[in-house]
């Protein structure tokens, strides 16, 4: 079973987007995907001590199903994949965990007219106000992810 970056799992195909969109953390992938190892290919599988390794991205809607999904190797930071999967939807607000608190990638959301909705890191100097009642619909994200497991 191949799953691509525009596929859902057990969700119609013309599903429309029910807004706003939440962006999820990431997850080692589980058995069954066909990718290739490390250094043959373009595969998303890393080989490390603990094992093989891959995460996966998820935009899912407001009822908590998957609208977008991508694949990247086990190392890659999670923030790569934010505006490849945004780029096919229009949400009206974003909500990921503190890996997303980037000014870029906040920047370039709030030129889309989508509102961020990220907590800070705690390293960041000038601290953004964050709605979290807002963000607290954000374990919809973390159910569906329970669901794969």
């Amino acid at each position: 079973m191949e799953i691509g970056p525009n596929d859902t799992l057990g969700a119609p195909r013309n599903l429309e987007v029910i807004k706003p969109a939440r962006f999820a953390r990431n997850y080692p992938v589980f058995a069954g995907l066909q990718l290739s190892k490390k250094g043959h290919g373009s595969g998303h599988r890393t080989i490390t001590r603990r094992g093989l390794t891959t995460k996966i991205h998820a935009i899912c809607d407001t009822l908590g199903n998957p609208v977008e999904l991508g694949i990247t190797l086990g190392q890659d930071a999670d923030i790569t994949q934010a505006e490849p999967l945004l780029e096919n939807i229009d949400p009206d607000a974003f909500l990921p965990d503190k890996a997303y608190d980037a000014d870029r990638l906040i920047d370039r959301l709030i030129q889309r007219g989508i509102t961020p909705v990220i907590p800070p890191k705690r390293n960041r100097t000038t601290r953004r106000k964050t709605d979290f009642s807002l963000y607290r619909e954000r374990n919809l994200v973390e159910r569906f992810f329970n669901k794969l497991k």
